[in-house]
């Protein structure tokens, strides 16, 4: 496994991670969810992410005892939430970014994780309802409480992290230190363009997720639609017609070509191609089955394979290379 410095800070996270989105908690039985849990960690994966939203917070539920079984040296490794949606409830307070929210979404998420700190903190989203300031402020208070280590955001725009930044600047406070967006080869414009400028300035790092595009980057969809995967959960629908299209499917049985001219499969092929950016630091990794865990923990081996001559029959495959403005 390969370490990567999470921005500026000195946290050395794990090149590829393991999510718990639509999984822990819904779709895989807690059984499951442990073997990928150890499968993952005995193969050097340090970074464990979830959210309060994921399963109405079933799914930290699911880790936390995981975690405590496991009784792995707490050093070892690192867990996330996130906070914005809330765990289900709808009531004003019980969603955004409130000083409010955050401090008893924390401490929430503290108790179904059963950890007395979380690694990574995000923002799930932007909360237009709440001054920067009182965010800013909040995750510096749980900062300074010991009950967060590093916090960050998860899906804002470039002006929206620099405006955190602005804030903590002008009070002597911490900025977020990570940013947790969607990447992968259909999905480029931030992580490739909108962020190019921060990576130089404040140092952001990036924790990004979806980098098999809802598992449209492999060849399970290539013949008919398979049951029992993400696409297929209730209330999934929209993914489905989103990211399952015609143009995306000609392009994905290129690039199956690709991958096995290579001697490897798409899977591999579209995460390897995440973590060749040196601006990612860590791939989040979701899955169902230890069987595919096993797969896209190999990616990382193919990253030298990725050449010039290799990344370019990707580009004219992919054709949406982004593109910088010009000023």
């Amino acid at each position: 496994m390969e370490y990567r410095k999470l921005g500026k800070s000195g946290l050395q996270v794990s090149a590829l991670s393991l999510g718990s989105w639509l999984t822990f908690g819904k779709q895989i039985s807690d059984d499951v969810a442990e073997k990928l849990m150890i499968l993952a960690y005995e193969n050097g994966i340090n970074f464990f992410d979830n959210a309060e939203i994921y399963a109405r917070g079933q799914s930290e539920v699911v880790m936390g005892n995981i975690l405590k079984k496991m009784n792995w040296q707490r050093s070892s490794w690192l867990v996330s939430s996130k906070v914005f949606w809330g765990d289900g409830g709808k009531l004003p307070n019980q969603t955004g970014l409130s000083r409010k929210h955050i401090f008893e979404a924390c401490h929430a998420s503290l108790k179904r994780l059963q950890v007395d700190y979380i690694d990574l903190y995000f923002c799930h989203r932007p909360d237009k309802n709440t001054p920067m300031e009182e965010t800013v402020w909040a995750m510096n208070h749980l900062i300074a409480q010991g009950k967060i280590l590093y916090w960050g955001t998860s899906e804002w725009s470039a002006q929206e992290i620099m405006a955190a930044h602005m804030v903590a600047r002008d009070n002597r406070l911490i900025g977020p230190v990570m940013e947790q967006p969607q990447y992968n080869m259909f999905v480029r414009d931030k992580v490739e363009v909108e962020f190019s400028q921060i990576y130089k300035t404040v140092g952001l790092g990036t924790t990004i997720w979806s980098p098999l595009f809802s598992g449209i980057l492999t060849d399970k969809y290539l013949s008919q639609f398979p049951a029992n995967t993400r696409l297929s959960i209730e209330g999934m629908e929209w993914l489905k017609e989103r990211n399952l299209t015609p143009d995306h499917i000609e392009k994905v049985r290129a690039l199956d070509t690709l991958a096995k001219e290579l001697g490897t499969t798409l899977a591999k092929l579209a995460i390897a191609w995440c973590a060749h950016n040196p601006n990612v630091s860590t791939v989040i990794l979701g899955a169902s089955k230890t069987a595919q865990l096993e797969e896209t923990l190999g990616a990382l081996d193919l990253i030298p394979r990725l050449t010039p001559e290799v990344m370019e029959k990707i580009e004219i495959i992919l054709a949406n290379k982004p593109v910088a403005p010009a000023f």
